[in-house]
């Protein structure tokens, strides 16, 4: 379920306005609905359905502007103490927007009750081992 680039809404037309930093290949927007205050979509700029469909200088591009944009945060926010990294790969992965993007979500002690298993958590009944 691919949708056609004029009409994607991560395409770079419907998002221009809303980029917060550019790298590369790729850029940063708000996330539409964030998990945390701060969290942000990495999404290259050519439509590739999903991460898997990401050249390799995306790929490279992403991890840069991740790298860039933790450091940012991590500078005006002194309460963020980590951060996941996600990213969703078809529809029964959770993914709902067929343009690659990459979360990064900060993340800040008792912003959960129970931080350990993190990512596992997307699976009911796995986040505990």
């Amino acid at each position: 379920m691919t949708e056609p680039e004029n009409k994607c809404p991560f395409c770079p037309a419907a998002v221009e306005s809303k980029i917060v930093e550019r790298f590369g290949s790729v850029i940063a927007i708000e996330d539409k609905n964030p998990v945390t205050k701060g969290h942000l979509l990495v999404i290259p700029v050519r439509h590739a359905a999903d991460y898997f469909s990401m050249s390799s200088e995306e790929i490279e591009d992403a991890d840069k502007l991740i790298r860039i944009l933790r450091d940012k945060i991590e500078k005006s926010d002194s309460t963020v103490r980590g951060f996941n990294i996600g990213v969703n790969c078809g529809e029964c992965a959770g993914q709902t927007i067929m343009h690659a993007h990459i979360h990064l979500i900060p993340r800040r002690f008792g912003d959960t009750p129970e931080p350990k298993g993190g990512v596992r958590g997307v699976i009911p009944g796995k986040r505990k081992y």
